[in-house]
């Protein structure tokens, strides 16, 4: 089974990230120019937090305050739970499902290697499978 370092080196290892002090809004206009469901959020080289399109939406309805006046930092996530690269997409994937976690950085030792989403796992464990049927298909078939 392929490995979360691996799934990255083929999914493209881009990173969006935002700084804590920047307003939600901010947030929000860089997820949707990246197409990104959730951004890192940094100080300076390291990982302060995470902050998604769903802590954008729930946690301002909470605190009841506008996008463009609350900052990241107000709303992220700080506890940033990471897999390292040389785990297995399927170990990744159990984790992901158990902790309720959509996003997660990949890391390799102290270095950053990208972001996974639970859908780039889902997508790759299914297309896994489908080539694992197909060989054992083929097998049967002789």
């Amino acid at each position: 089974m392929i490995t979360a370092g691996e799934l990255i080196r083929k999914k493209g290892s881009d990173i969006w990230v935002i700084q804590r002090d920047e307003t939600v809004y901010d947030a929000m206009k860089l997820m949707a120019e990246k197409d990104a469901g959730a951004l890192l959020v940094m100080d300076e080289d390291k990982i302060a937090g995470i902050v998604s399109e769903r802590d954008c939406v729930r946690k301002l309805d909470i605190v009841d305050r506008s996008s463009r006046e609350t900052r990241v930092v107000d709303i992220m996530t700080e506890k940033v739970m990471y897999v390292e690269g040389n785990q297995p997409l399927e170990e990744v994937m159990a984790l992901m499902i158990n902790k309720n976690i959509r996003h997660m950085p990949v890391m390799d030792g102290t270095t950053l290697l990208g972001v996974i989403s639970i859908r780039d796992v889902l997508k790759e464990v299914i297309a896994q499978q489908k080539f694992l049927i197909t060989q054992l298909e083929h097998y049967i078939r002789g």
